[in-house]
């Protein structure tokens, strides 16, 4: 049996055995202590589908997927080819000086993909989520001619300089300042902590309020050249943006002339049960104007896009946007690749089944386990929100984090989210077998009612 269909299994005492804990010893010595966390003593020897082997022979089953990048799993035989293949003709060139078709066609296909507004699209790439945000405020400002951009409460966009100012939670911008100016933030709809007694109605009108005080007390909306949002936040602990507030949001960028941007950098690539979340947004009547995307675009292999209307796109002046190692060869191979098994075997539909494993479970034991403040999510995107209580729905942020280190040393690893870090958010490859899914969740539900004793 490959490991791509084997189960969790723990072999040593603990996670992490001796030649783990050595690892992490050398890295302690190696590394900046800003990298060195203790949360997940994990060291790889390989990996295949939804499954890792550590390098004391202990099989994990990973929720985690190198944080939203591995929707097609470790070590896809396709991929490895691909990448292969590509890396024996060459494995680099800078594609404003010498174009190589993988990148061409790469973006054909994704201009082809992508739901954003417009008839004839254009995408280009660069290597990370935080540059794909970064680009895509850069083309927003060439476009409308103005400098000031919303972004939201709870948003997760980058570790650059403007991207720290984009991300809402301060702990990942701590004494990087300052920041550029010209950025202004609204509260995003979080339904579950909507004033109490709201309505969702009630709710969605209140966080369109508040996106237009904005307006009168921060930068006039003449001035905004867009708003960025996240159709499920990620790091803000996998919030979906309401259809009704996404409407309202069109409709007020329309009026204005304003931009708006839809960062799918962990959402994308089939994870929400559609292609791109911002299908949802486009069935709606209501597509984004910018989109942009990384993590599993490549299947690790670094790469992030960009894509818009022509008309948006062309107005970058030269010179502005590309990059030494953005759209190389390699990355585009594995990209191509990537797409073209995502569209084979429906990992869309994949994610869905998926999610409703998930939610199944969650929901039966929400009903004996009150700390399960709220399941959420879209696809395979779910967010379990503990709390200590259900009414005053105060986090339960302790509890969240102990469930995660009993799972892992049964075998299963997972990770938190949110503002109070007290959520847990599934992240699993798209490829995980069902007795894997069936194996995951009685872990988590193990841990959970050992971590309430």
């Amino acid at each position: 049996m490959s490991l791509a269909e084997e189960l969790p299994e723990v072999v040593t005492e603990k996670i992490p055995g001796p030649k783990s804990s050595a690892l992490l010893a050398r890295r302690d010595a190696a590394i900046p202590k800003a990298l060195c966390g203790k949360t997940y003593p994990v060291c790889i020897k390989r990996g295949e589908g939804a499954m890792i082997e550590d390098l004391d022979g202990n099989k994990i089953l990973d929720w985690v997927g190198g944080v939203g990048v591995l929707n097609i799993g470790y070590s896809r035989p396709e991929v490895v080819e691909a990448v292969k293949e590509q890396s024996e003709k060459y494995f680099h060139t800078i594609f404003n000086v010498i174009v190589h078709e993988g990148y061409v066609e790469l973006a054909e296909k994704l201009a082809e993909l992508a739901p954003v507004k417009g008839d004839k699209k254009k995408a280009y790439f660069a290597n990370s989520g935080a540059e794909c945000d970064e680009n895509a405020i850069k083309i927003a400002k060439a476009y409308t001619g103005r400098q000031s951009i919303i972004c939201f409460t709870g948003a997760f966009h980058g570790r650059t300089n403007l991207t720290m100012a984009l991300t809402a939670k301060k702990a990942y911008a701590q004494g990087m300042g300052p920041f550029p100016a010209g950025i202004y933030r609204a509260p995003y709809p979080y339904l579950y902590r909507a004033p109490k007694g709201y309505t969702e109605e009630e709710a969605v009108r209140y966080y369109l309020d508040e996106l237009n005080r904005v307006f009168d007390e921060g930068a006039p909306a003449k001035e905004v050249a867009a708003m960025i949002v996240e159709p499920i936040q990620g790091e803000g602990g996998f919030i979906p943006a309401p259809m009704a507030w996404v409407k309202a949001v069109r409709k007020i960028c329309d009026e204005n002339g304003i931009l708006l941007i839809a960062d799918e950098v962990q959402c994308g690539n089939c994870r929400s049960g559609k292609y791109y979340a911002s299908e949802y947004w486009k069935e709606a009547g209501c597509a984004p104007d910018i989109m942009t995307t990384a993590k599993s675009l490549g299947a690790g292999v670094p790469i992030s896009a960009i894509v818009a209307s022509a008309e948006i796109m062309d107005a970058a002046p030269a010179g502005t946007i590309g990059g030494t190692y953005c759209g190389n060869p390699l990355a585009c191979a594995s990209a191509l690749k990537t797409m073209e098994i995502f569209k084979k075997e429906d990992y869309p539909a994949k994610a869905n089944h998926i999610g409703g494993m998930l939610r199944s479970r969650m929901e039966q034991l929400q009903k004996t386990c009150p700390v399960i403040g709220d399941i959420r999510g879209m696809g395979a995107m779910i967010g379990i929100e503990f709390v200590k209580d259900p009414q005053t729905k105060e986090p339960a942020t302790e509890l969240t984090a102990r469930i995660i280190q009993i799972a892992l040393q049964k075998g299963l690893l997972m990770e938190n989210a949110g503002t109070y870090s007290n959520v847990i958010r599934f992240l699993a490859p798209l490829c995980i077998t069902d007795a894997q899914m069936e194996k995951g969740l009685d872990i988590l539900e193990a841990a959970i009612k050992e971590a309430m004793q």
